[in-house]
């Protein structure tokens, strides 16, 4: 039974997601990422290369292009309204607003700003704009199941790291 990352094998990592300029931790997962390598597209491309042959405790840096994942920032996105046009629980730095446009389609806008007078909502993804790298610990390894294998991850559990990414939303 080989003791490194390779295709069929369940993989568990925690990682984050640090701002290159600041060092600032932007996200970090409450929870182990589990997927089958090789089976599973939860991660891009790139990172699944190189954390083929990895074994558990090896710790991985994957600069990231926010650009490529999210497409330029984009500043029509961004609307400051007076204070008193927004409804009370919405004032809360990080907050998560929901709207529809005219065709009916969802979008999620956070909270950046507000004061006694305005506040901004920002429908850009948080790390849209940004140099960021992912950091990955590698947690464990061994053989996935055949069930695993079918589904990508875990039989109880199948995070999509699209899920955590939005959550930074």
């Amino acid at each position: 039974m080989s003791d490194t990352i390779e295709d069929e094998k369940f993989v568990e990592l925690n990682y984050k997601v640090v701002d290159d300029k600041t060092g600032d931790v932007l996200v970090t997962v409450d929870y182990p990422l589990g997927y089958v390598h090789g089976v599973n597209d939860v991660m891009s491309e790139e990172v699944t290369k190189q954390l083929y042959g990895k074994k558990v405790g090896d710790i991985i840096e994957v600069p990231i292009d926010t650009t490529q994942l999210y497409g330029e920032r984009d500043e029509s996105l961004v609307f400051t309204d007076r204070i008193e046009n927004v409804p009370e629980e919405y004032r809360e730095i990080g907050m998560t607003i929901t709207m529809e446009n005219e065709k009916g389609e969802m979008k999620n806008f956070i909270v950046t700003r507000f004061d006694d007078k305005t506040l901004t909502i920002d429908g850009n993804n948080p790390l849209c704009g940004r140099e960021v790298t992912f950091v990955l610990e590698v947690l464990s390894i061994r053989d996935a199941t055949d069930e695993e294998i079918d589904l990508g991850g875990a039989v109880d559990d199948n995070p999509d790291i699209n899920e955590i990414l939005e959550r930074a939303e």
